[in-house]
């Protein structure tokens, strides 16, 4: 016996919509994230830090970033409805490059490394309560500027 064509479950979107769907999605994180990636190796570059030394490059480029996601995803959420392609391309993309959970782990076994555990494990909670608080303090300031704004 075999199953009417409309009463059979449907198998999914066909392919060719999916990559239509996703791949402006995929490219707007990539080159969002080239961009973000270069500039905290250029960051990088120009403040390295010295052998068993405190990654102050790493972490002033993770709180900068993370003040600026809080106040991109106030405006983003709060106050402008933006093309469904600048989130991923700014918020993931940039800031996600930008930002750098791989460096802040290699920096810490680096000291730990360099017979320097303490300042690794300082620059471990440093970098996590400055980048907290960073994200709340931008969010909270972002939302009483615009709040102030309105009539």
């Amino acid at each position: 016996m075999t199953v009417p064509e409309s009463l059979r479950a449907p198998v999914g979107p066909p392919r060719h919509s999916l990559r239509r769907g996703q791949a402006p999605v995929v490219a707007t994180v990539a080159l969002g994230g080239a961009l973000g990636a270069t500039a905290r190796y250029a960051i990088a570059l120009q403040w390295p830090a010295q052998p068993g030394g405190f990654p102050w490059a790493t972490f002033w480029t993770n709180v900068v970033g993370c003040a600026v996601i809080g106040v991109f995803m106030v405006v983003i959420t709060d106050v402008w409805a933006a093309h469904r392609l600048v989130r991923p391309f700014f918020g993931t993309g940039v800031l996600g490059g930008f930002t750098t959970f791989s460096t802040y782990a290699v920096d810490i076994q680096r000291l730990v490394d360099h017979g320097r555990p303490a300042t690794g494990l300082a620059y471990l909670a440093a970098t996590l309560l400055a980048a907290l608080t960073a994200v709340w303090l931008a969010s909270t300031a972002a939302r009483r500027v615009l709040k102030r704004r309105q009539p």
